[in-house]
């Protein structure tokens, strides 16, 4: 099999428990590219919160952001495929944040806003579960988060739904999936829900990016650790997760990496892109 096509989330996978990457990772990268492979970078960020390391890898042209909202070229800086959230999917998810009280983000104009109240509590008391720095670095308060959603409803790209614990999240994602229409529910760390399009995926993206070099679902390797990434892992030619990803992503890939502090993804790009 002849991959063509590399795509790689970041958080968990490409980028260590610190935010960046490895010197293994960056070298197995930009070799990849060198001879020619199609390397994405496919995330959950908002394009402007993509980090330094990212941006400085040699020769890498295509990021996938927002869970599949945007393809954006990065040589001319605009995007080349867009996928927003339904006018109900939103008018629902304003519902149940009232009822709810929901802690809410809200992905547009490839940034993330957050509520005033949520960013402030963040950077009085840092978080448990979310690094304070890269919170306070990504991440514009707006006073009324349901308003800016309800008034940029058209262009909506994510919506993340925080929960303080992991057993809240599990508690809420039946309430959330049943109460939201027209809409993908996916989770990229324990304590999140992140509510997208109705055909928005890392995945949609992803094969719009390939069908546009000619390259098959067989000719691709995509890598990473949560349930956002799942469906681009079940739809390559090689799926892989990490070894520090969720047991439901590890089920569905055909091969389990290193950890992402192992630099596991350049296990993989050697072994199945390299062959070194």
């Amino acid at each position: 099999m002849s991959i063509k096509m590399i795509a790689l989330d970041l958080d968990g996978t490409t980028l260590n428990s610190k935010g960046r990457i490895t010197a293994d990772n960056k070298k197995a990268i930009e070799k990849a590219i060198d001879l020619g492979i199609k390397v994405v970078v496919s995330t959950g960020r908002s394009y402007t919160a993509l980090p330094e390391d990212v941006r400085d890898l040699r020769g890498l042209e295509y990021v996938i952001s927002s869970n599949g909202a945007h393809i954006t070229d990065m040589i001319s800086g605009e995007h080349i495929f867009d996928s927003y959230i339904s006018l109900e999917a939103i008018e629902d998810v304003t519902a149940l944040t009232r009822k709810y009280d929901l802690m809410i983000e809200v992905f547009y104009d490839d940034r993330a806003f957050t509520d005033t109240v949520l960013y402030k509590k963040v950077e009085r008391e840092g978080s448990s579960y979310r690094n304070r720095e890269y919170v306070l670095s990504t991440r514009e308060p707006i006073d009324d988060i349901l308003g800016f959603m309800r008034e940029h409803r058209d262009k909506i790209e994510n919506i993340n739904i925080f929960f303080e614990h992991p057993e809240e999240r599990i508690a809420k994602m039946p309430v959330i999936e049943a109460g939201i229409r027209k809409a993908t529910i996916t989770s990229s760390f324990p304590n999140n829900i992140e509510v997208g399009g109705e055909h928005t995926s890392k995945s949609e993206a992803l094969m719009h990016l390939a069908s546009k070099f000619g390259i098959e679902r067989t000719e691709l390797m995509c890598c990473g650790d949560a349930p956002n990434d799942i469906a681009m892992i079940t739809n390559a030619g090689i799926g892989v997760a990490m070894g520090n990803a969720w047991d439901v992503t590890k089920d569905a890939a055909d091969y389990v990496a290193s950890t992402n502090d192992e630099s596991g993804v350049a296990e993989v790009i050697n072994k199945f892109v390299l062959n070194a």
